[in-house]
């Protein structure tokens, strides 16, 4: 008997862990959702891999590279605007290309 409630007091420890964690929410919010999907996925434990991976905590190393993505796209842009900016300057002092055909 002393085993019985060994093994249910075990049982019940990780269960409030699991609780306090966010496991137990997570979990629920996952399957909640799964539940109210209209058109249930082919595969149910591909639909709970990708929800609980999008609830991960982001790795450092991503953060990163996001932060430096948006750098370089901001760089982008600009280097795009200031092409435009030259081409029309260079072209107020090239005749047009009909012109050049003609000479």
């Amino acid at each position: 008997m002393a085993h019985y409630k060994a093994a249910d007091s075990k049982r019940e420890q990780f269960r409030r862990y699991l609780e306090k964690s966010g496991v137990l929410d997570t979990l629920t919010k996952v399957l909640v959702a799964l539940y109210e999907e209209p058109e249930k996925p082919t595969s149910a434990l591909d639909f709970l891999k990708h929800h609980l991976g999008a609830a991960t905590p982001e790795n450092p190393e991503i953060e990163l590279l996001r932060l430096e993505l948006a750098e370089m796209k901001e760089k982008y842009e600009a280097t795009v605007e200031e092409n435009k900016k030259l081409k029309a300057k260079l072209a107020q002092y090239e005749p047009p290309q009909e012109e050049k055909r003609a000479e």
